[in-house]
C-alpha cells in the first residue's frame, strides 16, 4: 500500500476563511491525504489568504518561505480572497505553484497533479469573480471547540473602502434546510457551539445560480429554523449590518435558549459624513437605536464593534465626533482597523489622505477605549455565575472558556470539562481581558 501524501493548511483573515480550509481539508483526506499541521513538513501547502488585513502581499511571502523551509521540494497552493485580486502578484512569489480563484478554491485536490515544481512563476487558475455565481457550503471541526458554520457567500454592497465584492463576488446563500442538515451533522460530531459565518449574513436567502437568484427564506428564517436543532447547546452571530440587524433578529435571540446574547455590529465610523463617504447603508443614530434596542432586551449582552481610523477626508473633528459617539455607547469591546488603500477602490482615489503618524496615533486612542469598554463590561459580571464552554488553553495548566455573553475566562485545565459547558462564578478580572473563573 502506498504511503498517503501529507498536507498542510495555513489560514489566514476570518472565520469564513476558517470554515472553507476546513472543508477543503476534509476533500482531501477523502482523496486518501494525511493531514498535518502547519508548518511541519508536508508534501502539499495550501494557503488561505485574505485581503482585508494590511500587508497581505508580505504575510504571504512569509507563509510561503515558512512551508519550504520545512520542505523545500513541497507543492505550494494559495488560494483565497488576495488570490483572486492579485494572483499575478502571487504566482510570482518564490516557491508558490499554484495559485486558484474563488470559483476553483474548492477543486483544489483535482489540480495536485498538474502542478510540477519547477523554477519560475507558479501556475494560475482563477476566472473573472463575475462569473463566481455557486455557493459552496462549507464548516470547520477539530480544530476548536466551536464551529465555524458558512451560510453565505459574497456581498452586493458597495461600500467605498471594500475589495470583498472583487474577491468573492455577489451575495448568494445557501438553502435553509441545507444548513439545517450541515448543523445537524456537526452536532453529530459531539460539537457544542456554532458560530454562523459569511461575508453579509444579514442578507441571507439569495439563491444565486448563473441565470440569477431568486429569494429564498430571510436570515430570521433561518435563524428560527436553527432553533431547533437538536444536539446544538449555542449559536452565535458571528458579525451583521446593524441596518440588517432589524427587531425581529434582535427580539428573537432575546427569546432563544440556543442564541447567544452576543452581537458583532461593524459600525466604521461615527461620523455620518464618513457614514455617506464610505457609501454605508445607515446613520449613526440607526445604530444607537440598535444598542439600544439589544440592551433593552438583553442588560447583558456583548457588542462587538468594527471601527475604521484615518479614512481620507477624517479631519480632527470627524474622528472626535466618532470617539464621543463610541464612548456614548453601551457597547463591550472593538476591533479597530487603521485604513489602508485598496487598489481599484473609490476611497483609494479620495483626496485627503491622513498621514500614516496620524492614522495610528487615532488606532490607539481607540484600543484604549476599547480596553476600558471591556474592563467595564467585564466588571459587571464579578461575583456573577454563568454558564461556560470549556476549551484547550496556551497556557500551561490552565483551560478557557466563553461565557454565554463572551466574557473570556480560565481556571485550572480538568480534562472532563473540555467541550463541556458548566456553571461558574466570575471572580476577578486578569491581564489580557481574561477573567478568572471558579467552578460553580
Amino acid at each position: 500500500m502506498a504511503t498517503p501524501q501529507t498536507v498542510a493548511f495555513h489560514t489566514l483573515g476570518c472565520k469564513l476563511n476558517f470554515s472553507e480550509t476546513s472543508a477543503i481539508g476534509r476533500s482531501f483526506e477523502s482523496h486518501g491525504f494525511s493531514e498535518v499541521k502547519f508548518p511541519e513538513p508536508a508534501e502539499v501547502y495550501v494557503i488561505n489568504t485574505c485581503s482585508v488585513t494590511d500587508f497581505a502581499d508580505k504575510k504571504c511571502r512569509q507563509v510561503v518561505r515558512k512551508a519550504l523551509r520545512s520542505n523545500p521540494a513541497a507543492k505550494v497552493v494559495v488560494i483565497g480572497c488576495y488570490a483572486q485580486l492579485k494572483p499575478d502578484e502571487i504566482a510570482n512569489i518564490e516557491g508558490v505553484d499554484l495559485v486558484l480563484g474563488a470559483a476553483e478554491k474548492f477543486r483544489v485536490i483535482d489540480y495536485i497533479d498538474e502542478i510540477s515544481k519547477a523554477p519560475g512563476k507558479g501556475m494560475i487558475v482563477a476566472g473573472e469573480v463575475k462569473e463566481v455565481h455557486e455557493f459552496k457550503d462549507a464548516f470547520s471541526f477539530g480544530d476548536r471547540t466551536r464551529s465555524f458554520l458558512k451560510v453565505q457567500d459574497g456581498c452586493d454592497y458597495k461600500c467605498s473602502f471594500c475589495t470583498i465584492p472583487q474577491a468573492r463576488g455577489a451575495s448568494r446563500s445557501d438553502e435553509i434546510q441545507k444548513v439545517v442538515v450541515n448543523a445537524g451533522a456537526i452536532a453529530d460530531m459531539g460539537v457544542k457551539e456554532i458560530v454562523l459565518t459569511g461575508v453579509n449574513i444579514g442578507d441571507f436567502g439569495k439563491l444565486r445560480n448563473a441565470e440569477g437568484y431568486k429569494k429564498g427564506g430571510k436570515f430570521i428564517d433561518l435563524i428560527k429554523s436553527l432553533d431547533t436543532v437538536n444536539g446544538i447547546e449555542r449559536f452565535r452571530i458571528s458579525s451583521i449590518e446593524p441596518n440588517l440587524c432589524d427587531d425581529d433578529v434582535i427580539e428573537f435571540v432575546a427569546k432563544s435558549k440556543r442564541f447567544v446574547p452576543h452581537f458583532h455590529m461593524p459600525l466604521q465610523s461615527g461620523s455620518d459624513k464618513l457614514l455617506r463617504m464610505m457609501r454605508r447603508r445607515y446613520k449613526s443614530e440607526l445604530y444607537k437605536d440598535r444598542v439600544a434596542k439589544i440592551k433593552s432586551l438583553m442588560p447583558h449582552a456583548c457588542i462587538g464593534v468594527d471601527v475604521i481610523v484615518g479614512f481620507p477626508g477624517e479631519t480632527d473633528e470627524d474622528f472626535l465626533e466618532s470617539y464621543q459617539f463610541i464612548e456614548n455607547l453601551d457597547i463591550s469591546y472593538l476591533h479597530v482597523f487603521t485604513y489602508s488603500e485598496r487598489a481599484n477602490t473609490l476611497a483609494a482615489e479620495m483626496p485627503d489622505s491622513i498621514p500614516m503618524e496620524k492614522r495610528r496615533k487615532r488606532n490607539e486612542m481607540l484600543r484604549q477605549l476599547s480596553d476600558r469598554k471591556l474592563h467595564a463590561f467585564y466588571q459587571q459580571f464579578i461575583g456573577q455565575k454563568r454558564l461556560a464552554l470549556f476549551e484547550k488553553s496556551k497556557s500551561p495548566g490552565m483551560m478557557n472558556g466563553f461565557t454565554d455573553n463572551y466574557v473570556k475566562i480560565e481556571l485550572p485545565f480538568q480534562q472532563e470539562l473540555i467541550n463541556g459547558i458548566q456553571s461558574v462564578t466570575l471572580d476577578a478580572i486578569g491581564k489580557k481581558g481574561i477573567v478568572s473563573a471558579s467552578l460553580a
